[in-house]
């Protein structure tokens, strides 16, 4: 199958149901992406499919072959850190870092179809993306950190 991952065409070939995670992580070496529940559940996982926020464990890889994948390696562009990820370089919200990834990734989408978010709706966008060490109220304020330097 030929996926279109982070501005690039990627011939792969494997099974059909193999989920779009597995893909990434095995067969491409995009480890950024990471396994946390397989249910979908916790964020860990979260890529883009055509500019939007969706769990990378629990889509089929074969589902996405015409659709646009951007993964946390493809969110700098030409050396650049994209926005969030400088947010987050600079706030510092994270103790183990697991969740970090899929935080951004949500966080990404979120700004991109809202600039200005109040605390409440970053709090709605991001629910679902699980902090395992609970840094909940610094994610947050790296979010906010993004969204002023937007």
């Amino acid at each position: 199958m030929r996926l279109n991952i982070n501005g690039k065409a990627h011939e792969v070939a494997v099974e059909a149901g193999v989920d779009l995670l597995s893909v990434l992580r095995d067969y491409l070496d995009l480890t950024g992406s990471k396994y946390g529940c397989g249910e979908g559940s916790c964020g860990a996982c979260t890529v883009h499919i055509d500019g939007k926020p969706v769990r990378s464990c629990v889509i089929p890889a074969a589902s996405v072959t015409r659709k646009s994948i951007t993964t946390i390696e493809g969110l700098e562009v030409n050396g650049s850190l994209h926005t969030v990820q400088q947010a987050f370089l600079k706030a510092d919200p994270f103790q183990c870092s697991y969740c970090a990834s899929g935080m951004i990734m949500s966080a990404a989408a979120l700004l991109k179809t809202n600039p200005s978010p109040s605390e409440e709706e970053i709090i709605t966008a991001m629910n679902g993306n699980i902090c395992r060490c609970g840094t909940y109220p610094n994610i947050i304020k790296a979010i906010q950190l993004a969204s002023a330097n937007k």
